[in-house]
Formats: structure tokens, sequence, C-alpha cells
């Protein structure tokens, strides 16, 4: 097969991005290596920040989002029993979040991209990217058993973390990383929310967060270490944690329980591969950087870089004018790097270093500051519903 652009992972990067370019009469062709069932429920975020939401809506893939998204226009930092609410609208001049989980957003886009007829293959095996460096770099893989290989003028590695375009070219790129000492464990509950809006809270045990993803659904995490096992949490251990994690020294607000239905635990790592760009490949979203989740960032950086991509290669496609592409890179970059420090600034301010002391203490004092001073809570509230200026 030929095509303009070859997009390898089928995640909300990645069928984006080839929506994006649809709507301006840009060929793709989408490789999946997972099946449509598994991606569908594949369990990730669920806060995105205003900009996402209006660029989901303007690319017309926002209906359902528009019905069902819950806004906030707060959260509440929770610590020594007692709740603190950061009202986002007040402080960034009517900013707010959605909470509307990831694999919402994939859905919608794989619904958006079957209705319209254009190529998306799932289940594509042994894919591999070739000549990069030259004028038309190919993707091979094998689709129901089938040899398969497509050309193309441009390559985005839209794969995620583990997947195979940022290895294919890992000898040139520039890596800068950080590993925390904790994970989170993570779980989905039939369980109407105990609030209205996300709590994030520091515990002596450790931090936890309530989310929610529906009226009816709710996510809640706990910090845990980096090396347990989801057999060690059975759902008894998880409620009772949860209960006494989130407890207000008042006593005045209860938990709501319900069947929990998904677990697992993440690690929580900072991860930036630079440049974003080699040659034909073009890198997005999880492939080129990871974030810690505390700042809720690593779905809207996915869609800012590719709502970049795609004014790059609509400009070099309608005009020639490859200046969007060049600078691509360090473009996404800046903003990549302030939401790696936002990340870790939430993250390192509302965990628990229990072999840390000293980095323990900062931690508590930042909350303290942020409780007490309004120009700190509106630094929390501009870069958690997205820094414009970025």
């Amino acid at each position: 097969m030929r095509t303009q652009v070859g997009i390898v992972g089928g995640g909300p990067a990645g069928l984006l991005l080839a929506h994006l370019l649809s709507l301006e009469g840009i060929e793709s062709v989408v490789l999946e290596a997972r099946s449509r069932p598994y991606v569908e429920k594949r369990i990730r975020a669920g806060v995105l920040e205003q900009q996402t939401v209006e660029a989901l809506k303007a690319a017309g893939v926002g209906e359902r989002l528009e019905r069902q998204g819950m806004v906030h226009g707060g959260i509440e930092l929770r610590f020594g029993g007692r709740g603190h609410r950061i009202p986002f609208e007040e402080l960034t001049g009517g900013r707010t979040i959605t909470v509307y989980g990831q694999t919402e957003v994939v859905k919608d886009l794989i619904a958006r991209r079957l209705e319209d007829g254009l190529p998306l293959v799932f289940e594509a095996t042994d894919v591999a990217v070739r000549d990069l460096d030259g004028e038309t770099p190919r993707i091979t893989y094998r689709e129901g058993g089938e040899d398969r290989e497509l050309t193309c003028d441009w390559v985005a590695g839209c794969d995620g973390f583990h997947g195979i375009t940022r290895a294919a070219v890992q000898d040139a790129l520039t890596v800068r990383e950080r590993t925390y000492p904790f994970a989170w464990l993570g779980i989905l509950a039939e369980a109407p929310p105990s609030t209205e809006e996300l709590i994030y809270c520091r515990h002596e045990r450790g931090f936890a967060l309530h989310s929610m993803r529906s009226p009816e659904i709710c996510r809640f995490y706990l910090q845990c270490a980096p090396d347990d096992d989801v057999d060690n949490w059975p759902d008894d251990r998880i409620w009772e944690e949860l209960h006494t994690r989130l407890a207000t020294s008042d006593g005045d607000w209860e938990l709501t329980e319900g069947p929990i239905v998904d677990k697992g635990i993440t690690p929580m790592r900072s991860y930036v591969a630079a440049p974003m760009r080699q040659g034909r490949l073009l890198l997005a979203g999880d492939a080129a950087h990871i974030v810690p989740p505390t700042g809720a960032k690593g779905l809207n950086l996915a869609v800012r870089d590719v709502r970049r991509l795609a004014e790059a290669l609509v400009a070099h496609y309608a005009r020639g004018d490859d200046a969007g592409l060049d600078a691509y890179s360090d473009r996404c970059l800046v903003r990549v790097w302030r939401a790696q420090h936002f990340s870790w600034w939430m993250t390192s301010m509302l965990h628990r270093f229990h072999d840390d002391p000293f980095q323990d203490e900062l931690g508590r004092s930042q909350l303290e500051y942020v409780r007490a001073s309004r120009a700190a809570a509106t630094t929390l509230a501009e870069n958690y519903t997205g820094f414009e200026h970025a």
C-alpha cells in the first residue's frame, strides 16, 4: 500500500492525528498491535484540559464528550484530615477541566474513523519501520497471517512508551528520566462518587486520589511500593486503606464503596526522549515522553503534540512549507518540560518519601504554602488546567 502518513499506534494520539489529517484531505493508515475490544477497554487517564476538550469538539468528535463529560471548576487538596479547595475558575479567569475517560475518547475516535471508511488496522503484528532517512520510509507488518508493506512520506510514532518506533531510533536520542520510589495501585469501582470534585490526599500512610469516570463509576489510587504485587491487595484491604487515608478529622465525610471491576499497579516515572523528529519519523505522545499521572498531563500532552504535528503536515502538503516540521520537536518540548516540572512538583508535594525525611518535609511545607498563598494556588490551577503560554 501507499499512503502519505503511516501512523503506528491506535491510541488517542494516533487516532486523533489521523482524524485531523483526514479533515484536511491528507491520507493516512493507522496500525494498532492490539484488538479493537482490547483498545476500547484499556483503562487510562480521565482528566481533560479545557484546550483538549475544545480541540476534540472542534474536530467533530466531541458530541458524546459534551453530553457525558463531567466539568469541574476545581480540585480538593486534603491533608492533615482537612480539605482545601483550589478554585480553578476563579484563579484562571474561568478555565475548567473535564472528567471523561481516555477509553471513551478512543471509542469516539475509532467510531469516527470507521464511519468515515478510512484505514485502521487492528492486530498488526511484527511491525517495523524502515528507511527513515530516505524520501519514502516503509512500515512492514503482518495482518491476518499475511506480510504487508506500507510505503509513505512520513511515519508518525504514536505507539506509546513500549512501542517500536522510538526503539528504532533509540541510539540517536538523548534521554532524560527519573524513577520515583513508589507506584500507584489503581482501581475502578462501580460506586457513585463520594465527592463532586477530585480529591488529592496526602496521608501519613501515603498518597490517595479519589477520581471518577461517570456518575456511577469511580477511579481510586493508592500509593504503594514499586515492587508491590496486585495480589497483595484484596478488595477488603483496598477499601480499608481508602477509608483510612481519605478520612477527615471531623468525620463528616463518607466514602461510598462498590464492586471493584479493575485493579492494577502503575510505576511512577518521568521520561523525555529528544529530539522528537528523526528523519521521516515523528514521535508523539507517550512514545516520546512519560509524566507521572499526578498532574493529569499524559493524554493532554499527546493531544497537543498531534495538533502541532497535524498543523505542520498540513503546511507541508498545502504550501510546501516545512518550517513547522523543522520546529516540531523544539516547540513540543517546551510544553513537555513545563508539564514535567508540574508533574514532578505535584508528585513530590503529595507523596510520602518514607526513606527521605528531608524530601518528605519539603512536600509537607509546599502543601501548606499552596493552602496559604493565592499565588501558589494560582500556579497549581493554571498548570493543572493547561498552561497556555508554552
